[in-house]
């Protein structure tokens, strides 16, 4: 760590609870930004994807697990 980033934690160290959980947001999201034309691709995708599986429940075409029986897998896998 170079002496300047350094620093700049020990100066955050001495924020308050909520001003270094703000930063480290925001540092955090600074690390996330990518082109925006990856953006609209993985919305695209997303978009298209919701439009799959809406048309799979439409027409029948899926299998569907109600939320109880669901919860009952999972609970008998962890046990």
């Amino acid at each position: 760590m170079t002496a300047m980033a350094n620093r700049v934690l020990q100066d955050a160290l001495g924020l308050s609870e909520q001003e270094r959980a703000e930063n480290a947001a925001r540092l955090i999201e600074s690390l996330d930004v990518g082109p925006e034309a990856d953006v609209a691709e993985v919305e695209a995708a997303w978009a298209a994807e919701i439009e799959r599986r809406c048309a799979a429940l439409d027409t029948g075409t899926t299998n569907v697990t109600s939320w109880d029986d669901l919860r009952r897998q999972v609970k008998a896998e962890i046990q």
